[in-house]
C-alpha cells in the first residue's frame, strides 16, 4: 500500500476493490449507469469495457511496477528461508537417523530376545503341565496297581496260602480308593486331576480297576452287614468267632463309611449313606423275618416258643451291632473336614444311625416298629376266626407272657459282647423295667388286639 501512496497519478480506486463486500455484478451495474441513460436502446457498453480494461492494465503495471522495485529484497528473503528450512532438514535427517538405529538395536537386543524368551516361557510350562500330568497318571497307576493287590488279598487271606477272607483288606482298598478319588475329582485348571479325563490310560484304570473293584468291595461290605450274626441263637458260638464277627462287621462299616458319595455335599451335611443304607437293610430285612415268622406262629401257637427265641435272637445281634457300632471311632475321612463342634465321644459310627432313624435305641427301633406291624396281622387272624383266633384268644396270657419275655431276653446284650464302661444294659433278665415301654408295646400289639 505504501507503493500506491507514493503513486497519486493512479486511477485505480483500490478502496472500492479491496472493501470485503465488494459485488462485480454491482459495479459492473454500476459502470455501466455511469455511462449511460436508463432509457437509452440500445445501451453503450464499450466506455465501461475501456474503463475496466484501463483499470486491469494499470493494476498490471502497478505490480509489475512493485515486483521490479522489491525484486532482491524478495530473492534474498526466499533464499533466507530455503537455507534455514534446509539446515532444520539436515539436522532432523540425522537425528531421525540417530532414532533408527537406536530402533534397531533396541529391537535386536530387547524384541527379539523377548520374543525368543516367551517362546522358551510357553515350552518351558507346556513341559511344566506335562510333567505335572504324567506324575499324577503315574500315580494313579500306582495307585490303581495297589487297589488290584488289596482287592486280591481280601480272597486270598492276605498272600498267607488259605483261602481265609482278610476283611482288613477291605478298609485298605476304601483308602485307596479315596486316594484315587483325592485325584481325579479335582478337575479344576491348576488341581492334580486336571487334564486327566482326556487321558487313555486313566479312561481305562477307572473302567477295568477302579470301578468294578469298587463295586464288588461295596458288594463286598454290604454282605458282611446283611449277614452279621453273633450266633446268640444257638448258644454255641465260641468267643473268638464272636471277634471273627465283630472284627468282619467293624471292617465292614468303616469301609462303607469311606466310600460313601462326597461330592456336591456340604461337610456338615455329609452323611455316611452306604453306611446308613446297609445298616437299614440289615434293619429292614430283622424286622420283615421276625414279623412274617411271629405272624405265622399266632396263627399255629405249637411253634411260637421257637419263633420267639429267633426273635429274640434278632434283637441281641441288633444290641450287639449296636455296641460295637458305638465303641468303633468314626475314621478320620480325608476328603470330608473335621467338624469343630464334633465332640470325641460323640464321633462313633452309632450316631449317625440313630440320627437317620430318628431313635435313641436299635432295640427300642425294633420293637416299636414289629409292634406296629404285628398290630394289623393279629386282627386279621380274628377276622379269620376258626380254630387259630379261637387257640390265639384262649391263650391270651401265655402268649403275652412269652412275648414279654422275648422282649426281655432278646433286649440283652449277648454274652460274648462287652458292654461299654458306664453303659450297663438297659435291663436284665430279673429286673425289665428299662424296657417296660417296649414290652407293653408289644404285648398291647398282640393282646391288645384280641378283644374280650
Amino acid at each position: 500500500m505504501a507503493a500506491i501512496d507514493e503513486d497519486d497519478t493512479s486511477y485505480v480506486d483500490y478502496d472500492t476493490f479491496l472493501d470485503p463486500d465488494f459485488s462485480p455484478s454491482s459495479f459492473a451495474n454500476s459502470l455501466v449507469l455511469a455511462t449511460n441513460n436508463p432509457n437509452d436502446t440500445p445501451l453503450d457498453l464499450s466506455t465501461p469495457l475501456s474503463k475496466v480494461l484501463f483499470d486491469s492494465q494499470e493494476i498490471d503495471s502497478h505490480i509489475d511496477l512493485l515486483t521490479t522495485r522489491s525484486a532482491i529484497p524478495l530473492l534474498t528473503y526466499t533464499k533466507e528461508q530455503t537455507e534455514a528450512s534446509g539446515k532444520i532438514i539436515s539436522e532432523i535427517d540425522s537425528q531421525l537417523k540417530s532414532l533408527n538405529e537406536s530402533y534397531k538395536q533396541l529391537e535386536k537386543e530387547v524384541i527379539q530376545k523377548h520374543a525368543e524368551a516367551d517362546e522358551v516361557r510357553q515350552v518351558a510350562a507346556r513341559l511344566w503341565e506335562t510333567l505335572k500330568l504324567g506324575r499324577s497318571v503315574g500315580r494313579c497307576l500306582q495307585l490303581g496297581r495297589q487297589l488290584e493287590i488289596q482287592h486280591a488279598e481280601i480272597s486270598t487271606g492276605g498272600g498267607g496260602g488259605g483261602n481265609k477272607e482278610d476283611h482288613r483288606a477291605l478298609v485298605r482298598c476304601a483308602y485307596t480308593l479315596i486316594s484315587l478319588r483325592e485325584i481325579l475329582d479335582r478337575k479344576a485348571p491348576g488341581e492334580e486331576g486336571y487334564g486327566l479325563d482326556r487321558v487313555n490310560a486313566i479312561k481305562s484304570l477307572q473302567e477295568t480297576i477302579i470301578t468294578p473293584i469298587e463295586r464288588s468291595v461295596r458288594n463286598i461290605s454290604e454282605q458282611i452287614t446283611r449277614e452279621f450274626n453273633i450266633g446268640s441263637a444257638s448258644g454255641t458260638t465260641t468267643f473268638a468267632q464272636s471277634e471273627e464277627a465283630k472284627a468282619r462287621i467293624i471292617s465292614a462299616a468303616t469301609t462303607l463309611y469311606l466310600i460313601s458319595p462326597t461330592a456336591g455335599t456340604k461337610a456338615d451335611k455329609w452323611t455316611p449313606l452306604l453306611l446308613l443304607q446297609a445298616l437299614e437293610v440289615y434293619l429292614r430285612n430283622a424286622l420283615q423275618s421276625s414279623i412274617a415268622s411271629l405272624a405265622r406262629s399266632l396263627a399255629t401257637l405249637p411253634s411260637l416258643d421257637r419263633t420267639l427265641a429267633e426273635v429274640s435272637a434278632r434283637c441281641q445281634n441288633i444290641i450287639a451291632l449296636e455296641i460295637i457300632l458305638s465303641t468303633t471311632k468314626a475314621p478320620a475321612h480325608p476328603l470330608v473336614p473335621a467338624h469343630k463342634h464334633t465332640s470325641s465321644d460323640k464321633a462313633n459310627l452309632l450316631q449317625p444311625l440313630l440320627a437317620y432313624l430318628e431313635t435313641g435305641s436299635l432295640a427300642s427301633y425294633f420293637w416299636r416298629t414289629m409292634a406296629s406291624s404285628l398290630a394289623t396281622r393279629v386282627q386279621e387272624i380274628m377276622n379269620r376266626g376258626g380254630v387259630s383266633a379261637r387257640t390265639l384268644k384262649t391263650n391270651r396270657n401265655n402268649v403275652g407272657d412269652a412275648i414279654r419275655e422275648c422282649v426281655i431276653r432278646g433286649s440283652q446284650p449277648p454274652s460274648t459282647i462287652a458292654t461299654p464302661k458306664g453303659k450297663a444294659p438297659k435291663g436284665d433278665a430279673e429286673n425289665s423295667s428299662g424296657w417296660d415301654r417296649e414290652v407293653a408295646v408289644m404285648v398291647g400289639s398282640v393282646v391288645g388286639n384280641l378283644g374280650r
